[in-house]
């Protein structure tokens, strides 16, 4: 008796029990009552009649399907292997279960068919260049397609693109002539600018060159002509100095005034520097230099008499 109460005990533990679902924060519960779509349900603890209803989970996180390679045709007839992933995530669990049978496998078939339609529209260069723009258009039309059962497809990459054989040594001895072609350019660019700099040097150093020879000629020629004004600005007052002292019948010392005198001789003869005086300072200066000759005469005669 006692084992037959513990059997019925445990029977109506264990059904309780397997009514008891817990959903957790990333999933929705899909009841089934019967066969029929009751509710959907969030996460935390629900209980469920036990062989009445039926809850099925959908994981709501983001997903990663990987699409198998295959041969695609470019509009240039060259057959290429592609090789994609598929990033995807549910948006809505009710679309996700009973629109469609199984949304993973129709979404693969749904990148390959597009993928061909994609790349079918593309040359072998652009397709090889191009992989940003064929994840873009590759994603949108499969969101597009793909929001019914709602699913988005959050991301689609090319993971490769392999062109056949022949071709990559084809375009392996093309990237080798390019890169001896740019080295060339280089180069001859190198030595270009490198003459031009060179010849810009020669320019600026013969520049300088001459501005400084320009610089000393005229530096020269300033201390030339500072040094006759000197002269003539001194032999003026000298002059002055001497006309003043026999203009006035100031005694001079006759060894100074025979020196004074033969240089207004010189002066006035026109073999010192030319000075510019009036007509009646001409005058004085010629009986000046008459008185500087009489000088000498007497000078020379006392020598000799001596």
């Amino acid at each position: 008796m006692y084992i037959l109460f513990f059997i019925i005990v445990l029977f109506l533990f264990i059904l309780a029990a397997s009514g008891i679902k817990i959903v957790r924060p990333y999933e929705r519960g899909l009841v089934e009552r019967l066969g029929k779509f009751k509710k959907e349900v969030k996460a935390g603890i629900h209980f469920i009649v036990p062989f009445f209803d039926r809850m099925q989970k959908v994981d709501l996180r983001e997903h990663v399907i990987d699409v198998p390679p295959q041969e695609v045709i470019t509009k240039d007839n060259v057959v290429v292997t592609v090789d994609a992933v598929i990033y995807y995530e549910i948006t809505d669990a009710y679309k996700a279960i009973y629109n469609v049978s199984n949304f993973e496998f129709a979404t693969i078939k749904l990148a390959q068919t597009n993928l061909r339609n994609v790349i079918g529209e593309l040359e072998l260069d652009q397709t090889l260049t191009s992989r940003e723009k064929i994840n873009t258009k590759l994603r949108t039309v499969l969101d597009e397609a793909t929001d019914k059962w709602g699913i988005r497809i959050t991301r689609v990459e090319i993971k490769k693109i392999d062109p056949p054989k022949d071709i990559m040594e084809a375009m392996s001895k093309q990237m080798k002539a390019e890169r001896t072609k740019r080295a060339a350019i280089l180069e001859a660019e190198g030595i270009r600018q490198s003459e031009i700099l060179k010849a810009e040097g020669q320019k600026q150093a013969a520049i300088l060159k001459a501005e400084g020879q320009a610089e000393a000629i005229k530096k020269v020629a300033e201390a030339n002509k500072f040094k006759l004004v000197t002269e003539a600005q001194g032999q003026g007052e000298a002059i002055l100095l001497v006309f003043k002292a026999i203009h006035k019948g100031q005694p001079t010392n006759d060894l100074i005034a025979i020196k004074y005198l033969e240089t207004l001789k010189e002066v006035a003869n026109g073999t010192a520097t030319k000075i510019f005086l009036p007509m009646e300072v001409s005058g004085i200066l010629g009986s000046i230099g008459a008185i500087g000759e009489l000088f000498k005469k007497e000078d020379g005669g006392e020598t000799k008499n001596a």
